[in-house]
């Protein structure tokens, strides 16, 4: 039996009118750089590009604008481009083409991000490692996998670790799967950011500033993110110190934070398993910074968390004031924490069965000397509708396989 990938190769042939699909082969060695390229320059629709066994030692990034394409090495283990060396400060590898599949090698040690797609349609990134070796590190690429700007997004089956901005980063995008994954050691391990449809699940977000964090930030060309699922998880234990770039949105997350929501509609959380967060398990907060985005809305609505387990949290929250808040509640906050901004317009609802702490804070920019902390309960409020799941084509599902 062919391979599923060759196999999805072979469809994106005929639907692009190539007589058959094609495999150009890649092997380690001299001028890696310059044959690698070559490869993703002269690959057709329906093609796929095989990468063999060995270390890539690569001087610069890589990119590809051909639709139709898979990319494919042998193993996260075995196929590693690594680069060390790279001269310039770009992504590892860039797409920028539809319909393509990146699965089954590694990447190492980017000068930027690590596998970056930008503004494509139905694009699979499976069985695949992004990796800054030296460990958690503000010099490290911003991003590890990173579509951007994207239509129809499978993250399936990788691993991140060491990423200085979020590992898995989904910004700007429609119809998006994150599932099966695991992110450690980075800022923030999966983030979804000014983004619309997506389903979180089946993860490991351990040992990173900030396990998940979904997003909706000002001057960006989309916003209002919404209809967003992060169930059956794994985030505990993220107690790696900040290493963002200074002034950064992501600098700002706390450490020791779980699951954090901040200006964005209608996110269920449920079903996951949460602990060993020093901040909390789930943090809920409107945009606190200051902004001049007019569309803009800072403050978040429709949140719902239910039906998960949690351990240990709240004993040392990192935000300014946390220490002062801590010790006036007697040396602990509560694995949920609000700031309360909203109010009962916000819609926050929870039945998990541990405590919530509210701030009670009049207004996004309200500083936390105003605050009015008590626990609060948010069982009786009015839940929003469930999103429903997101189904992405057959051949991208199929691709993982």
């Amino acid at each position: 039996m062919r391979n599923t990938a060759l196999t999805i190769a072979a469809v994106f042939a005929i639907a692009s009118g190539s007589a058959q699909a094609g495999t150009i082969r890649v092997k380690a060695g001299a001028n890696a750089q310059e044959r690698l390229q070559a490869a993703l320059i002269d690959a057709k629709p329906g093609d796929t590009v095989l990468i063999g066994k060995g270390k890539f030692i690569l001087t610069d990034g890589l990119s590809l604008d051909v639709p139709k394409v898979v990319i494919r090495g042998s193993g996260p283990g075995k196929t590693v481009l690594s680069f060390a060396g790279q001269k310039g400060a770009g992504e590892g590898l860039l797409v920028t083409s539809d319909d393509v599949v990146m699965r089954d090698f590694a990447v190492e040690d980017t000068k930027g991000d690590g596998i970056k797609a930008k503004g494509v349609k139905r694009v699979v990134f499976t069985r695949l490692r992004v990796e800054w070796t030296r460990g958690p590190n503000t010099a490290n690429g911003a991003y590890g996998i990173y579509p951007v700007s994207s239509e129809d997004v499978l993250v399936d089956n990788v691993l991140v670790k060491g990423a200085a901005d979020a590992g898995i980063y989904v910004g700007q995008s429609k119809n998006i799967i994150v599932r099966n994954s695991v992110a450690s050691q980075n800022v923030a391990g999966i983030e979804i950011e000014n983004s619309y449809n997506a389903d979180v699940y089946g993860n490991i977000a351990e040992h990173n500033t900030g396990g998940i964090l979904i997003f909706d930030l000002p001057n960006l060309p989309q916003q209002g993110g919404h209809s967003i699922r992060i169930y059956k998880n794994l985030v505990g234990k993220n107690d790696v110190p900040n290493f963002g770039a200074p002034g950064s949105t992501v600098s700002s997350v706390p450490n020791g934070t779980g699951i954090m929501v901040m200006a964005t509609r209608n996110v269920h959380i449920f079903h996951n398993v949460l602990g060993n967060n020093a901040t909390a398990n789930v943090f809920v907060v409107a945009y606190k910074f200051p902004f001049k985005d007019e569309k803009y809305d800072p403050t978040l609505k429709d949140i719902v968390v239910r039906d998960n387990t949690h351990g240990p949290a709240g004993w040392k929250p990192g935000f300014i004031g946390g220490e002062v808040l801590t010790a006036a509640l007697g040396g602990k906050t509560a694995p949920i924490f609000w700031d309360g901004v909203g109010g009962d317009a916000a819609r926050v609802r929870v039945t998990d069965v541990v405590p919530v702490l509210t701030l009670g804070l009049a207004k996004a920019d309200s500083p936390i000397t105003q605050a009015v902390p008590r626990v609060i309960d948010l069982t009786k409020t009015e839940a929003a509708k469930e999103p429903a799941a997101v189904v992405l084509p057959a051949a991208m599902e199929a691709a993982t396989r």
